[in-house]
Formats: C-alpha cells, sequence, structure tokens
C-alpha cells in the first residue's frame, strides 16, 4: 500500500506585500487562510509572523505576543493542526525566533541547513535586491537545534543546494543532531540555489539518509507543478501556499492558500495515495499527540 501524503500550506512567507499580493498577515487573515488549507487537507501550517501594525504587514515579527496570538487562533479553528514555524533571520542575532519558539512550543521548526548567496535579477539584468549571504553556519545552526530540542520540536533542514542536502548527514554523524532520521525539506526555485528541475529531485532522495522523511519547496509560477507530481510520485510529503506559489497549473492566479493545497491534493491522488489527518501525520513523523 502507497504510504499516505502529509500536507504541509506554507501560508504567508516572510516579506511578501498584502497590498499587492493575496498574504494573510493579521490574526484573523492568518487562521481564516489556515482553516481554508486543514479543510483541503493540510495537516500542517508553515508560519511566518508578520508586523500587525496597519502598513508595515510586509515585514517580519518576532514578537512572542503576536506569535502565540495567531499560532492560538490557528489552533482553535483547525483541531489537531501540526505548527511549522520559521525560524529564518539574517545575522547572528537569533533572540526573536527562540522567543518565539519558546513562547508557542511548535511542533516542527524551520532550521535553515546551510549559507547560500540569495540572489536574484531582472530582466536588465541588475540585481533584484542588493546581494545578500543567507547566513546559516555550524554555530549559528548548533544553537537552533539546541533550542529545538529542549521545546520539544522537530527540525525541518531546509536544503537550499545539493551541498547543504549532505551537510545535514555530517550534522547526524558530528552528534549535532541526534536522531538519525532528520527530516528534509528540498527547497527548490530559488535563483541561486536548486531548481525546479523534477530530474534533479531524483538524485537529491538518494543523498538523504535512510529512513529519513522529506518534502520538497517549490518556488516559482506554474512550472512548479511538475516537480509537485514527482515529489507525489516518489513518495515524499507534499508542500505549497502563497509563500511558494501565486500560481495553477494552466497559470491561473490562485485565490488563495485553499486553491493550491486542494490542488497539490490532486497530485497525491494522481500518484495513487491518500492524505493524512493531522493524528496520521503525528504518527509517520514520530511527533508528540
Amino acid at each position: 500500500m502507497t504510504e499516505k501524503a502529509i500536507v504541509t500550506c506554507a501560508v504567508t512567507g516572510v516579506l511578501t506585500n498584502p497590498e499587492q499580493h493575496p498574504v494573510p498577515v493579521t490574526v484573523e487573515q492568518m487562521a481564516a487562510s489556515c482553516k481554508e488549507a486543514f479543510d483541503a487537507g493540510a495537516s500542517i501550517m508553515h508560519v511566518h509572523f508578520r508586523q500587525q501594525t496597519p502598513g508595515k504587514g510586509h515585514l517580519p515579527c518576532w514578537d512572542p505576543d503576536v506569535a502565540e496570538a495567531i499560532v492560538k487562533e490557528i489552533r482553535a479553528r483547525c483541531p489537531g493542526v501540526i505548527i511549522n514555524m520559521s525560524t529564518g533571520a539574517i545575522g547572528p542575532d537569533i533572540s526573536g525566533p527562540l522567543a518565539c519558539m519558546e513562547r508557542i512550543k511548535p511542533e516542527i521548526s524551520a532550521c535553515n541547513a546551510g549559507t547560500l548567496n540569495y540572489l536574484k535579477t531582472k530582466k536588465d539584468g541588475s540585481w533584484a535586491w542588493p546581494p545578500m549571504i543567507f547566513d546559516n553556519g555550524v554555530d549559528k545552526i548548533s544553537k537552533f537545534l539546541k533550542a529545538m530540542e529542549s521545546n520539544g520540536s522537530m527540525p525541518e533542514f531546509e536544503c537550499f543546494d545539493v551541498g547543504i542536502v549532505r551537510q545535514v548527514g555530517l550534522y547526524v554523524h558530528n552528534g549535532m543532531y541526534k536522531l538519525n532520521r532528520p527530516d528534509y525539506n528540498f527547497v527548490m526555485g530559488v535563483a541561486s540555489g536548486m531548481p525546479t528541475d523534477p530530474a534533479l529531485l531524483e538524485l537529491l532522495v538518494k543523498y538523504r539518509l535512510p529512513d529519513s522523511t522529506w518534502q520538497v519547496t517549490a518556488i516559482g509560477r506554474e512550472e512548479v507543478w511538475p516537480l509537485h507530481q514527482k515529489t507525489a510520485d516518489l513518495g515524499g510529503m507534499l508542500r505549497t501556499g502563497v509563500e511558494d506559489t501565486f500560481y495553477l497549473p494552466n497559470g491561473d492566479k490562485a485565490r488563495g492558500n485553499g486553491d493550491l493545497i486542494e490542488t497539490i491534493v490532486g497530485c497525491a491522488r494522481a500518484a495513487g495515495r491518500e492524505i493524512a489527518s493531522p493524528a496520521e501525520a503525528r504518527a509517520m513523523l514520530h511527533l508528540a499527540k
């Protein structure tokens, strides 16, 4: 029997402007969008927190009170839902993410597993934003892993390049991460990272440690959907949401997270897989009930 598919909704992302795109920001918007995704089949919500002051919703927020309010309302509307918290922070100061983690006790926390030159160019060749180093050195990762362990939160290792996939095995071998079954997230579609190439995915799954769980974050437009189908075919967990794309396979814009989750559930069923409930997802990922 083909294993059921665990579905994650990437609810909003870190910087996308809510005045330009249908990304939820407020407590009410986040909870309503998560409920749509939950009803469509998502058992995990990957959440970023945004500033709640009018006109500031495009900016990240590490206020534990804001994080608690958002997560409390999501959990109230989505019984049994699994919270996956973003921890991405530029620079050595990670006190904000750690304070939010301590407050909300997410079942899963994103652990960015290596450093990347985060780049993108415009059509004229100029930089879309000033060249940036997304710094995730060993000391920083180690601090996050210790905090995740103390808070009972499973790390989801975010891998932006092939070398970063291999680094996860070194963290296990070194003892930085004490379990032998890490959870990988292959991030594909960042312009300076791995492309959204289904053929590359077939190689990536070979580089992970045995008995590990994995999924794909596919960033882009309608071209991401063949990659989602390949993920479903190969037995991976599935993830989509307005953090990653606004587009459906036919090129139409999604109305929101519900549309995207319905579509990725279709990828699972096309692969002969049913969708895991939140309780089944907890068991499959060895999370606390």
